[in-house]
């Protein structure tokens, strides 16, 4: 495994925040480092960043750990997180795999604990990372992300940057909740009443786009969110 990865670390402490990034760069680590979580979260949202795996302090000021890896996993499923806190509780620990973590430190940890943590999860993520690219499908509609494109039986269909976020999120959470606000928040970076009307006009707008399949249907669960639902 290379070493050269990104990480984005979120941690509020800025003595520790500091030691972490020189030692992780001194094994040969990208380090992004943010003081509190909204920080991070702006930071991950940003196309222009991409991160290997997230570190993520659970207690810190403006969004705590849980709620920015609760937001991140809406964004991507499959960037790893690993929780460090001050809490051994058990609920805290069960709280952030619930959230999705793929591990949990406890402070106060050696280095050479969190070093060999950080290889174990990135080496599991390798065959993750390794898809990033590939095409998916949407009922039988082919789908690439990373190209904003939709082979649709007319040809193919290059989405708007707000069109693509919002369809990822969608097919990310397929058959399951998407969240309203917080997709505002991935895609507009507010949530207020008129990103909100504008969000509604996007939906509608892949909603033609998808129609082509009978078998998929973007639901509005009125208030709360959307369910992008793909019959089998």
């Amino acid at each position: 495994m290379k070493e050269n990865k990104n990480i984005l670390l979120a941690e509020d402490d800025e003595n520790l925040g500091k030691l972490l990034v020189s030692y992780l760069q001194a094994k040969g680590f990208r380090v992004e480092l943010a003081r509190n979580g909204k920080i991070a979260y702006e930071l991950f949202n940003n196309t222009k960043h991409h991160f290997d795996l997230l570190i993520l302090d659970v207690m810190m000021p403006e969004m705590d750990g849980f709620t920015l890896g609760s937001e991140v996993r809406l964004l991507d499923r499959q960037v790893p997180l690993l929780f460090l806190s001050a809490k051994s509780m058990k609920e805290d620990k069960l709280k952030g795999f619930d959230v999705g973590a793929d591990d949990y430190i406890t402070k106060p940890f050696s280095m050479e604990e969190l070093l060999a943590r950080i290889k174990a999860i990135l080496k599991r993520a390798e065959p993750h990372q390794k898809n990033v690219q590939e095409k998916i499908h949407v009922g039988k509609i082919e789908y690439e992300p990373e190209l904003s494109v939709l082979h649709l039986e007319d040809g193919v269909k290059k989405l708007t940057t707000k069109e693509n976020m919002l369809l990822r999120l969608l097919v990310q959470n397929q058959n399951e909740l998407l969240d309203r606000q917080a997709a505002l928040r991935a895609v507009w970076g507010d949530d207020n009443y008129f990103n909100g009307r504008s969000m509604d006009v996007y939906i509608a707008k892949l909603r033609k786009l998808l129609k082509e399949d009978s078998n998929i249907e973007i639901m509005n669960v009125h208030g709360i969110g959307f369910k992008l639902l793909v019959k089998q």
